[in-house]
């Protein structure tokens, strides 16, 4: 079995490189399986059910995986196999999409459903999007910053082609590009940070005329300047009963929490949590900006240790890590069990059908 090149045989620049993007992965994992059981939760719900606090508690202690960080692999593999070539990016991402769907997945957004759907009913992956300002192409795209942290052209191409295959509406690539951005810029200024020339990055990102945009980094500079918290800045978003599956909800929240929280992990991730709502994504996308700040063992030893998936298990993750950390002339997809994908699913969607009944009878 391939376990990636050893630690004693990378240079410190390029172990620092592979920290970073298992930092991203690992992250990802560890937002969305610790969050994936509250999702849908209000507030006042999340705040009663998780006041001894928060661990991994899906089935009998132990935490599992939905599609945030599925896709999350499924990009950085597809970097893998492209080497960041476009059309070959998009059209290995979109076959990724199709066999997921196939595999009988416990959760999927409606876009990306829809826009899966299309593909194998024979559109085009350049045209498959669906409109929509969801999440999907937002939590699947610090991956490619973290990697791509040195190449703004190709960044932003494959995180467009990531977008486009599911989601066509240009907030739903904005609020994905500001994902990458951030984890590009945190690789460059994670000793000290420069929050201004961040601030202006974003704004660049989106169309003159969007004035939701601009009105959101607002929020985000002023939530900064007067050091508010996690919940005041979401209070100012709408998000007063959940964060939504809304990308210009989400996104700012999300980054706003890893920079507002960037030395306490933890706290940055419970800050997210609490709000109820949507917390797998949204925590998805804050551990992944955590994890290309502090790496993949930033996080609490007890949420990663018993994350107990498989066969797109952690080590996988470290695996993919190690990989995208070689020269990209040495780049292939990492392979693993993928026929025990389907099964795997089935006991998912058992547990999750099972917490379901398991949350409504305490209500």
């Amino acid at each position: 079995m391939d376990t990636g090149p050893q630690r004693g045989h990378w240079p410190p620049s390029t172990m620092e490189h592979v920290d970073r993007i298992a930092g991203c992965l690992i992250g990802t994992a560890i937002g969305d399986s610790v969050g994936l059981p509250a999702e849908g939760l209000s507030r006042q719900r999340v705040a009663r059910r998780y006041a001894g606090g928060w661990k991994q508690r899906l089935v009998l202690g132990r935490g599992m995986c939905s599609d945030d960080t599925e896709h999350a692999l499924f990009v950085a593999q597809a970097l893998l196999r492209s080497r960041t070539e476009p059309d070959a990016f998009r059209r290995s991402l979109a076959w990724k999409f199709r066999w997921w769907l196939l595999a009988l997945p416990a959760g999927c957004g409606l876009a990306t459903g829809r826009a899966i759907l299309r593909l194998w009913l024979g559109w085009p992956s350049r045209r498959s999007g669906v409109r929509s300002a969801g999440n999907g192409a937002a939590m699947r795209s610090a991956v490619i910053g973290v990697t791509l942290h040195d190449d703004d052209n190709a960044r932003t191409s494959l995180v467009t082609e990531s977008t486009r295959i599911t989601h066509r509406d240009p907030r739903a690539l904005t609020g994905a590009l500001a994902v990458a951005e951030v984890a590009a810029w945190l690789c460059h200024h994670h000793e000290q940070l420069n929050i201004t020339d961040l601030w202006k990055r974003l704004r660049s990102l989106a169309a003159r005329d969007d004035r939701e945009w601009s009105d959101l980094l607002d929020h985000l500079a002023d939530a900064w300047r007067e050091h508010h918290e996690v919940m005041e800045l979401a209070a100012a978003l709408g998000a007063n009963d959940g964060v939504s599956g809304y990308v210009y909800q989400t996104v700012p929240i999300a980054i706003y929490a890893a920079l507002h929280h960037r030395e306490h992990p933890r706290a940055a991730l419970e800050s997210v949590w609490r709000l109820g709502g949507d917390t797998d994504t949204v925590g998805a996308i804050t551990g992944a900006l955590l994890g290309v700040q502090h790496g993949p063992d930033a996080f609490p030893h007890e949420w990663l240790g018993k994350l107990c998936d498989w066969p797109r298990s952690p080590q996988l993750l470290r695996r993919v890590a190690h990989r995208l950390g070689c020269e990209r002339s040495l780049w292939r997809p990492v392979h693993y069990a993928w026929p025990f994908v389907v099964p795997r699913n089935i006991v998912f969607f058992g547990v999750v059908l099972a917490h379901g009944f398991m949350r409504l009878g305490r209500r």
